[in-house]
């Protein structure tokens, strides 16, 4: 499985060499449901075959689907899913992204890869992880409000103490500490202070190779706010090697393992709750001030125009909410279409993937925080 936060918005911005396949499919975490799910996904693989077939030879549409058919026989897959699905082709590769959310059952062979439902997942504005850590052993998870799940870490990430520190090295230090004692003479006068120091000093260059590499693979591709989960004796020693400007204050004082990934949602949650209110509430208020001063708008039409001009800074967009239709990426015309037609597309999913494209800043926020009724608060650069 790939990790999303370190592919995105490269999946937006990037170009990639076509026929690019698209493949989205809500997913079921829980015995029974997840039966039907490599059905489904199966029929879907149909649809791209189809649509393959109207313009490819059938060695080409078999090299293209190859890795889609691996993935419907694998077992083990299909047993660890999440609330959502995405799988996305072309001839150089395929990525595969569990997701936290589910997304509506889709599949399309087009010259670019359809991102739209991963930004609005990956903008959401309650997204967070938590760095789960003992002297031993590191791991991350990623969470939102209704879940958390761990996540691999990046290659660059060491794992264990043993990706650090040898595990010769530790040999050989305690028997250095301890030596042989000869029977009836008296051990050597402090060797277990002695061990007890070596042990933090490992401890310390492996709290240091962790933050660095989470800062490097993880909290600055993702920009999302850290959360410490790590028994009490090990909070002080990681803040004070640690470097992340994305750690919070606020921490989980238990070791990871000893809670359920939902006992873990529930605490990581109260806790972030008090920055994602005040994130909000910063820009909503930064929208404010900006539309009192005519630099913003809750306006379609207005907004299609600026960001098609490179003029917005910041969107916020309203979780669920859907304008049909399509605007033009060089002149920001809308072209409303019919909600009543399943191929209908949103604009506000293309005015984000416009504002994205031009360096722009788009936050995913829920109704009941939203500042205008139109689904759409738009801050000007200028």
């Amino acid at each position: 499985m790939d990790l999303l936060a370190n592919d995105y918005p490269g999946l937006i911005l990037d170009e990639n060499k076509g026929p690019c396949l698209s493949l989205y499919q809500p997913t079921h975490r829980a015995f029974p449901d997840r039966q039907q799910d490599p059905i489904r996904f199966r029929n879907l693989v149909k649809t791209l075959a189809e649509s393959l077939r109207k313009k490819y030879p059938q060695g080409e549409v078999n090299s293209l689907l190859a890795p889609f058919h691996a993935l419907a026989e694998d077992s083990g897959f299909w047993n660890r899913n999440f609330d959502g699905l995405a799988v996305l082709g072309s001839p150089d590769a395929t990525r595969v992204y569990r997701l936290q959310r589910a997304v509506p059952e889709f599949a399309v062979v087009a010259d670019s890869f359809h991102t739209k439902p991963l930004m609005r997942i990956m903008q959401s504005a309650d997204r967070y992880q938590i760095l789960a850590l003992d002297r031993r052993e590191a791991r991350l998870f990623e969470g939102n409000r209704d879940h958390v799940d761990e996540i691999p870490l990046a290659p660059g990430v060491p794992r264990t103490l043993e990706d650090v520190v040898s595990p010769d090295i530790e040999r050989d230090r305690a028997t250095r500490t301890h030596g042989r004692v000869k029977p009836g003479a008296m051990g050597r006068h402090g060797s277990s202070d002695v061990k007890s120091d070596a042990m933090d000093a490992d401890t310390e260059r492996f709290f240091r190779a962790v933050d660095r590499a989470v800062v490097e693979h993880h909290s600055r591709p993702t920009g999302l706010p850290l959360l410490l989960a790590a028994l009490p004796e090990h909070h002080h020693l990681f803040r004070k090697v640690s470097n992340n400007p994305s750690l919070l204050a606020a921490s989980i004082d238990v070791n990871a393992r000893d809670l359920t990934h939902d006992e873990l949602r529930e605490r990581a949650w109260s806790l972030i709750l008090p920055t994602y209110l005040e994130r909000l509430a910063g820009l909503v208020d930064a929208f404010r001030a900006a539309d009192a001063r005519q630099q913003g708008t809750s306006d379609l039409s207005d907004a299609a125009r600026a960001a098609a001009q490179g003029r917005i800074a910041t969107l916020l967009l309203q979780a669920g909410h859907r304008v049909p239709g399509k605007i033009d990426a060089s002149s920001g015309a809308l072209s409303p279409g019919d909600m009543a037609s399943p191929d209908t597309e949103d604009m506000l999913d293309d005015l984000g993937e416009l504002v994205l494209r031009k360096g722009g800043e788009v936050v995913i926020v829920p109704a009941e925080r939203m500042p205008t009724r139109s689904g759409l608060a738009a801050i000007h650069r200028f």
